[in-house]
This record gives C-alpha cells, structure tokens and sequence, in this order.
C-alpha cells in the first residue's frame, strides 16, 4: 500500500479514513490527509503499540487491514471492471478507450464499491428535497436541525460525509417517516456506482424503477458501465465524448457548475494520461 502522511491527497486517502471510521474514528472521509485524519491515525498507532508518528506505512497499513479483515469480501475481485469490460463498451459505442477510462478515473477515481463491499454513493439533501415534492410531500414539515444534514432546499457540499457515512445519511432519508415514498425518494437522491448517476434517473433509463437501479448498481461495477452508456446515449454525450470535447460533455453530464470543480480540465488531463497508454 501506499504510504501516507498529513497533507497526502490520493484516493488511498479515503480508503484510510474508511477503515479508521470502521475502528470507531468518526471523522471526515475525503482523499485530503488532514489534522483531523492524522489525529485518528496517531491515536490508532497509539492504541495498537505503534510507532506513533502519524505516517501510515507498512507496519500501520498492516495492523488496520487486519482490524478490519472481515470487511473484505472474499469475491471482492467479482465487482471490479476488468479491462476488457471497458474495451468492449469503448467497441460498442464507438470511443476511445482512453475517453472512457478518464470519465471512470475523475468520477470515481477508478472505485466504484467501497470497503462495506456497496457501491460508492454521494446523497444529496437538494435532491431529496425535490423528490419528495414530486411525490406530494411538503418537505417543509421535516425541515429542521435534527435533519438539517440530508433535506434542505438548496445545494451544499457542508454535509457531505464521504465513503461509508454517505450510507448513513441515505439511511436517516429513508427513515425519516415511516412511508415507502421517503425510501424511493432517498435512493432517487443518491449518486450511484463507479460512475455516480442519480438514482432519479432510473425510469428514464428503461430501469423498472429506482430500486431495480440500485440492485443492478449492487451486482458489479459491470453494471455501472451498463447505466452509464444509457445515459450517454439518452442525454446526447456520446458525440462531445467522441469528438473529446470536454467542457461540453462535462456541462452535459455534471451540469454547469462544473467549472467550479475544473472537472473538464480533470477530464482532459486524464484522457491525455490513458492516450500515452493505450
């Protein structure tokens, strides 16, 4: 594994900050080593007769992996994307293998199951907000500070809590009433699988419904490749990602706040990486 100190920014970043929180850390899961992450870590070599110097090396990787043993599913290899997965898929709707890896990377850096072996998800309040008007509820009558951190009526990113704990935040959704409308409209307000499509696309993407959309999205990361060519197809990127032309397929696909996040200049710099290998 990769080592790891404050102010490392990775993905293997978040992997850490998942197994500290399955230890009882309950801190922010992100890819930014942070004070707060290297504060956990120290304590954690601390507890476990460590060397304690906040730097996550062999010896420390080794100690947490087996803390957390029986969170890695035997089979776990069954989910992952293989390479001739995305070969096939660049075949069939006529991209550069290179173009669909770098939209795999930048939207989920390459993962898209976490280490409670689900699928990687981001919830949003907003959404949620708007799913249960669309279903007749008033959202207004459970907007308070108990549940401030999923409904709200306007975008933040102040609640996110990253990798597992997203679960716990689509949890406290879907049980926030004792009606089967709030456990559709919350798994219609998550992100979901390697390449975090709503799940209030389900229908328009010939899934039966938004459960059906989250069985297929638990199956294998194979699936989330399946959802993301219908949604290429049914909103009109396939062209601006043929033709490479990024701020047009990111505007399409994240909408137009993504200059925000440089997400086209992310896109760029990593199909420029996998067309030097490919």
């Amino acid at each position: 594994m990769k080592l790891l100190k404050y102010y490392t920014k990775s993905p293997e970043v978040t992997t850490l900050c998942e197994l500290l929180y399955k230890q009882g850390y309950n801190i922010k899961i992100s890819d930014s080593f942070s004070l707060e992450v290297d504060a956990a870590v120290k304590d954690f070599q601390r507890k476990n007769s460590l060397v304690v110097d906040g730097i996550v090396g062999m010896k420390t990787w080794t100690v947490l992996l087996q803390k957390n043993s029986a969170l890695a599913p035997t089979n776990s290899a069954d989910k992952f994307l293989k390479e001739s997965d995305l070969i096939t898929f660049a075949d069939q709707y006529d991209l550069e293998l290179a173009a669909v890896k770098a939209v795999n990377e930048i939207e989920s850096s390459g993962k898209g199951f976490l280490i409670n072996n689900k699928p990687k998800i981001l919830f949003e309040g907003h959404i949620f907000w708007n799913e249960l008007k669309k279903r007749g509820i008033d959202p207004n009558a459970y907007y308070n500070a108990n549940h401030k951190d999923v409904l709200y009526p306007k975008w933040t990113k102040i609640y996110y809590q990253g990798g597992v704990k997203e679960y716990d935040r689509l949890n406290e959704a879907m049980t926030l009433a004792n009606d089967p409308k709030f456990r559709e409209a919350a798994l219609s307000s998550a992100s979901w699988g390697s390449f975090q499509i709503m799940g209030f696309h389900a229908k328009p993407l010939g899934y039966s419904d938004v459960a059906d959309f989250v069985a297929k999205m638990e199956v294998n990361e194979g699936e989330h490749l399946k959802a993301f060519g219908k949604f290429l197809e049914k909103n009109g990127l396939l062209t601006h990602l043929r033709n490479k032309s990024w701020a047009n397929f990111a505007k399409g696909y994240n909408g137009g706040g993504y200059k925000l996040n440089k997400y086209d200049e992310k896109l760029a710099k990593a199909y420029a990486k996998y067309s030097k290998t490919n």
